[in-house]
Order: C-alpha cells, then sequence, then structure tokens
C-alpha cells in the first residue's frame, strides 16, 4: 500500500495540466478605462533581470504621443519574461516587442512605480503605414480567455484598425468613464 501511495505521488505532478495564463477578454474601451498610461512610443531597446523567480525584460521607449496619462519623454515597461544570463522564461500570453518599432501601448503603474502592459499581449498594438495612413493592429492572442459576463472561455481576434479610428475610440471611451465618475 505504501508503494502504491508513493507511486500516485510521484505521478500527480505529470498528470496535472501543464501551467499557462488565462486572461479576461478586454474590449478597447475597457483597455482605455483601465490603464493609467496610453502611448504612442518608439522602442529604444531593453535589458533583462530577475525580480525574485521571475525574469523581466525592461523595455525604454521614446514617447512620440501622449493619449492619457502623465506627460513624459520616455517611459520604461516591464513585460514578464526573457533571457538573463543562462537562464530563459517564456510567460503566456507576454507581448514580444521590437527595437526600432513604433507601438501604440495601453499600461499602467503599480504602487512601486513599475510600469507594466494593461492585459498582456491585448495592450499592445504594432503602428505600421498603409498608403499614408496609421495601422494599429495586433494578432489574436493565442492563451485562453474569458468573457467577463459568463467566465466561460472565448477565442480573441486579431485587430486592424486606421490609428485616426482607435484614437477616437479611446478619446470616447475615456470621455465616457469621466462623464460617469470612472475616469483616471
Amino acid at each position: 500500500m505504501r508503494r502504491i501511495s508513493l507511486l500516485l505521488l510521484c505521478l500527480v505532478p505529470w498528470a496535472a495540466p501543464l501551467p499557462g495564463a488565462t486572461l479576461e477578454r478586454l474590449s478597447l474601451d475597457e483597455l482605455a478605462q483601465k490603464s493609467t498610461l496610453i502611448l504612442r512610443a518608439k522602442v529604444l531597446g531593453s535589458y533583462t533581470d530577475f525580480r525574485g523567480s521571475v525574469i523581466y525584460t525592461h523595455w525604454k521607449l521614446q514617447v512620440e504621443e501622449r493619449l492619457k496619462g502623465a506627460d513624459q519623454a520616455a517611459v520604461e515597461v516591464l513585460i514578464p519574461g526573457g533571457s538573463a544570463g543562462r537562464f530563459h522564461q517564456d510567460v503566456p500570453g507576454a507581448p514580444k516587442l521590437i527595437a526600432g518599432n513604433d507601438y501604440l501601448l495601453f499600461l499602467w503603474t503599480a504602487k512601486s512605480g513599475s510600469t507594466y502592459v494593461t492585459g498582456l499581449s491585448q495592450g499592445v498594438f504594432e503602428l505600421s503605414t498603409n498608403g499614408g495612413d496609421s495601422i494599429a493592429s495586433r494578432a489574436a492572442c493565442s492563451e485562453t480567455m474569458l468573457d467577463r459576463s459568463t467566465w466561460l472561455p472565448v477565442s480573441d481576434e486579431s485587430i486592424q484598425i486606421p490609428y485616426t479610428e482607435v484614437t477616437a475610440r479611446i478619446s470616447a471611451a475615456l470621455g465616457a468613464a469621466s462623464a460617469q465618475g470612472g475616469g483616471r
């Protein structure tokens, strides 16, 4: 009996589901309202370090336009995951930025003063130019997402929207939140 118990104890971790991220699906309005900072920014570079047992990549950003939050010329954003020394961590749902690229970023600042992406990959829109018009786009998140009202799993969808339209929607969402007393 003791051997069977030991065998079961050894097998339980193998039978348990593998770790992953479960994200609450956020609409564009919810991203705008939950964020303390919304920026159009260029990625200048990055470095990594450990915070406890988690590796964070610190991304240095040059602010090109501020849509919400304090006026700053530069911001540092922490994204979980990356390589530090001989260690590497992948964090499900964490966005990947590329130095030199322009992004529309939905960010929140913790009490510690560190700034993070709202909704992980949901809060990062890559900016590109199409015939003179800027386009904000993001791929569908492959991680499990839950609908806020039902808490049932839902599929995410990729988004591609003209930059002028996304900024108008952000302004409208922030105006509606302020009118209801929920603005930051």
